[in-house]
């Protein structure tokens, strides 16, 4: 890669916008005109539509000393495209919007679009707009990303019922692991530059933090295996403040059982070696991007031996409560939101 650095003013904002989105090609039909006018152009018939917007602030969201920028573009794009995937829709479109500051010049910003440009092209999105600014603080990302839904298969946060099982995809824990790995690795950098970062077998644990991939194989699995959710959230926040949201919107409780909660190895041997419980990275780390969701029992048998899912337990009567089911004793402990609290730069309850 060269070295050359060409300062942003030399391009002008216009300049700039030209070269990141140049080289756009249009995916879906839905796309009637993209990037080069005062606004998108996009046509829908019968089906329901979905927006939603996530922005990323540096020093909060991430951390430059270690988040690559390329893979930082990917994230941007991945964590707004699980929210779609979290109301059982197909992202169709995003817009990607950032504030700049003077540090940053033309070859590091098109790293930045390199990753949006990938995740755009994997998860079959079209890049239609968007807005430059300039900050006097770094970088800032905010991404809107619309999908599209059949009317009678959107899936909100509120439609859990008492006796639906509650199942999660893949496993948790892994993307707070790999920060711990990378803050860790960090401290010792700042110590002594020279020392090379100890990763050893974690390259999960990294993926999990810097590159997460949005559940788009789940959303297929419900479609072949015809499966609705009667609820459903992506995991951003822990697995927790995830099965409080739920509950709270669906007006029930819930038993989660320790012992069904999935790891990867890679989060249970970090957290042995780091001294930290690995169902404290599952119910309070957050950033997995998994699919948290409730069916109805008579869809057991369809999901029960799918290894994309598990099942961690099930819905209950409002009055029961939403409680940790634990291990061995059985013992029952209310869960508690203590996931990020990106406003207060903290765990929640901390």
């Amino acid at each position: 890669m060269s070295n050359q650095k060409t300062e942003l003013s030399e391009l002008g904002e216009f300049g700039l916008i030209k070269r990141l989105t140049n080289k756009i090609e249009i995916q879906n039909d839905s796309t009637i005109k993209g990037v080069g006018d005062d606004c998108a152009v996009l046509k829908y018939s019968k089906n329901e539509i979905v927006v939603t917007t996530d922005m990323l602030t540096e020093g909060i969201h991430f951390n430059l000393m270690y988040v690559p920028l390329k893979h930082l573009g990917y994230k941007a794009i991945a964590v707004n495209i699980s929210d779609v995937y979290a109301m059982n829709a197909k992202p169709k479109q995003v817009t990607v919007s950032l504030a700049l500051s003077s540090k940053f010049s033309l070859e590091a910003i098109e790293q930045l679009y390199q990753g949006i440009h990938l995740a755009c092209q994997k998860y079959g999105v079209d890049l239609v707009g968007g807005d430059t600014t300039s900050s006097l603080t770094g970088l800032t990302i905010s991404v809107t990303a619309i999908g599209e839904v059949e009317q009678e298969k959107v899936v909100y946060r509120d439609g859990a019922k008492p006796g639906n099982l509650l199942c999660v995809s893949g496993d948790l824990g892994g993307a707070y692991m790999g920060l711990q790995l990378l803050e860790r690795e960090n401290e010792v950098f700042k110590v002594d530059p020279n020392m090379q970062p100890e990763f050893k077998d974690y390259d999960y644990l990294l993926e999990r933090q810097l590159k997460p991939e949005p559940r788009m194989d789940v959303i297929k699995m419900f479609e072949d295996n015809d499966v609705c959710p009667t609820s459903m959230i992506d995991v951003s926040d822990g697995l927790s403040s995830e099965v409080l949201h739920l509950c709270e919107q669906s007006q029930v409780g819930c038993r989660v059982y320790e012992d069904k909660i999935p790891y990867h190895p890679n989060t249970q041997d970090l957290a042995q070696e780091m001294n930290i419980n690995p169902i404290v990275a599952a119910l309070n780390g957050g950033e997995d991007y998994e699919l948290l969701f409730t069916v109805d029992i008579k869809d057991y048998d369809k999901i029960k031996n799918n290894p994309l899912i598990s099942v961690l337990g099930h819905i209950t009567e409002k009055e029961e409560g939403a409680n940790l089911v634990t291990a061995g004793m059985g013992k029952f402990i209310p869960l508690e939101a203590q996931g990020w609290n990106p406003m207060m730069n903290k765990r929640d309850n901390e």
